[in-house]
């Protein structure tokens, strides 16, 4: 069998090799553009052959991303798992944890390539700009390249130390944590740069740095930006780990790699949507402080030049969630019991299909000059009341009711409550969700005839209802299935293969839908640098159409897939050579075996065998 030093030596050189691509891309690049800045003289802007400077820091920058919010998503559902793990004992938590943090590992060295990437194309084509983020934020610089040492060697002592420390979990997990810390750091410092261009603090323009380090980072959209990164990265993660599981479970061989990868899928599917679940809460709150940062700017973004983008982000979500859903139903035929929550399906496909209808219906249609005579204005007589925030946050706290109810069945499907007030508890279940949609379908009715400004503030009272019975549905559970009978193990691996490609259509939706949001971020400032403060005189200095953009993210989309894919074959070809370095430590093991000469048996000289 195969030692632990020799598969930890193979892993080893996979992760060797990976970062040493990416140091030596750096030390290749360095003196090219060392040079270029030496034989050139000082300019605002450099022009980027071919495509332009913009479109190619877009593309860059916008694939470090998607890799950054993998590297950042993974570690904390893996110290979770791995935590979860230890306190109950179970094997397949800590298989678990290992198998994400082998994913995290491999895209590390491709996350740190792209950044260095993208810090050279800044540097080299906005020069003047840079310079003036440097010269207010250039201590969050320092700090930021500190935290990224950090994070490297954290994460590599968590990865390769798994088998090390296996009986020092406590340590172990410290290492895990402290690699969180060093990745949640890094977004929050460099969303303040981020945020900063978008709503920089009174006075910039006059004082400059003579604000303040933390009044420069302290801005509108810090903390919004921040909330809304940290869940939207857990739940891309997720995705891309339910992919990756899917991705594997296709190409199993085995039913017990089929039962495993099915788990995995499971799990990062869970996670994908529970952090989902809260993310349009927490979209709310970033559209609320940029409304209150500079109204023409949240005009912009909701019902000017974006607008209809946002119907191509209701379209992006409606499919996130009714393909969770899908799985979540799918995944009930592998478990005992679960018929007799089958016929609620079509219910919730109902309601799910509805509001998916009611929220990417738009305001204002494209319509041609007869089409408008004819309804009478841009808006459709019957389906422009659809068209607004009342009917569309009524639309999405009802998807997010329904999808948690899906899982509450999933989660039902083989238990049987034996507590003495089960019944009880059941009626006050249904009693909660029946009050939370009457509260979410009246204020969304009622907003029709109040002014905008009561409207905006009618959200709160939907999005407390929702969050209410969220809240207090998992706690009633918790001591509802306590000692629950359990009508028989869930099958892990029988599933449909269909399923998978539910996993795979989240993966990409969530791809496609941060860098949509991420146009939709750095559009609002315009023709601006620094909104307000420093303009934007390069040649790209206009807002990229609707279609263009949503061309360059989805170029950017298949870059990512295609570079993850490669990564997730590369880590089915480390297994394969895990093996067969196995079976090679077999032979070299016969190989030096000491061979054994045989020696005459002992006995008199003159006895012997007589024919």
């Amino acid at each position: 069998m195969m030692t632990k030093s020799s598969e930890v030596g193979s892993r080893g050189r996979h992760e060797a090799l990976g970062l040493g691509l990416s140091l030596g891309l750096a030390l290749l690049l360095l003196p090219v553009w060392a040079w270029a800045q030496e034989g050139a003289a000082a300019v605002d802007y450099r022009a980027f052959p071919g495509i332009g400077s913009r479109v190619a820091v877009w593309i860059v920058a916008q694939i470090h991303l998607y890799f950054a919010a993998f590297v950042l998503g993974v570690p904390i559902f893996a110290v979770t798992v791995e935590f979860i793990g230890t306190r109950t004992k179970d094997p397949r938590f800590d298989q678990l944890a290992h198998d994400f943090t082998k994913l995290m590992s491999v895209a590390f060295s491709t996350t740190a390539t792209f950044g260095a990437v993208l810090v050279f194309f800044l540097f080299g084509l906005y020069p003047k700009f840079m310079n003036f983020l440097a010269s207010l934020f250039f201590p969050t610089m320092v700090i930021y390249v500190l935290l990224f040492f950090g994070e490297g060697f954290t994460l590599y002592l968590y990865y390769y130390g798994w088998e090390a420390m296996r009986q020092r979990k406590g340590l172990h997990l410290g290492l895990g944590c402290l690699l969180n810390v060093f990745g949640i750091a890094l977004m929050v410092v460099s969303n303040s740069w981020a945020t900063f261009m978008m709503t920089p603090p009174t006075g910039v323009a006059d004082q400059g740095a003579g604000l303040g380090l933390w009044t420069l980072v302290n801005n509108y959209a810090w903390m919004p930006i921040n909330i809304h990164r940290l869940l939207a990265n857990v739940a891309f993660g997720g995705a891309i780990a339910a992919a990756y599981a899917a991705f594997r479970f296709l190409a199993a061989k085995t039913e017990e790699q089929r039962a495993r990868y099915d788990w995995m899928g499971y799990i990062g599917n869970f996670i994908g949507i529970g952090a989902l679940i809260p993310l349009p809460f927490a979209g709310y709150y970033l559209a609320r402080e940029i409304y209150a940062y500079n109204e023409q700017m949240g005009i912009s973004m909701m019902g000017g030049v974006f607008s209809w983008l946002f119907i191509i982000q209701a379209v992006l979500i409606g499919v996130l969630f009714l393909a969770a859903n899908y799985y979540l139903w799918l995944g009930m035929e592998r478990i005992p019991g679960a018929e007799r929550y089958r016929g609620w399906i079509k219910f919730l496909l109902f309601v799910l299909t509805v509001c998916f209808a009611v929220w990417m219906t738009p305001h204002s249609l494209v319509a041609s000059l007869e089409e408008a005579r004819k309804m009478g204005g841009a808006h459709h007589p019957l389906l422009g009341v659809l068209g607004v925030m009342s009917a569309k946050n009524t639309a999405v706290n009802l998807m997010i009711l329904t999808t948690f109810l899906s899982f509450m069945l999933y989660k039902r499907a083989n238990k049987v409550p034996t507590v003495p007030w089960a019944k009880l508890g059941n009626a006050v279940e249904a009693l909660i969700f029946g009050l939370a949609a009457a509260i979410v379908i009246f204020y969304g009715v009622y907003g029709y005839f109040v002014p905008a400004v009561v409207r905006v503030g009618f959200s709160v009272y939907q999005v407390g209802a929702v969050l209410f019975t969220l809240i207090a549905i998992t706690v009633i559970d918790i001591f509802l299935l306590k000692g629950a009978r359990v009508l028989g193990a869930i099958e892990w691996g029988r599933i449909p293969e269909r399923a998978q490609y539910a996993l795979f259509l989240l993966a990409l939706s969530f791809t496609w839908l941060m860098g949509l949001m991420g146009y939709v971020r750095s559009g609002l400032r315009m023709d601006w640098h620094v909104y307000g403060v420093m303009r934007d005189t390069s040649p790209d200095a206009f807002t990229p159409t609707l279609g263009f953009a949503t061309n360059i993210v989805s170029i950017t989309v298949i870059i990512f897939l295609g570079l993850i894919t490669f990564i997730f074959w590369l880590g089915s070809l480390e297994e394969e050579t895990l093996e067969a370095e196995q079976e090679l430590d077999k032979d070299l093991k016969e190989a030096f075996r000491p061979t054994l000469r045989p020696h005459p048996a002992a006995g008199n000289p003159g006895s012997g065998a007589e024919g």
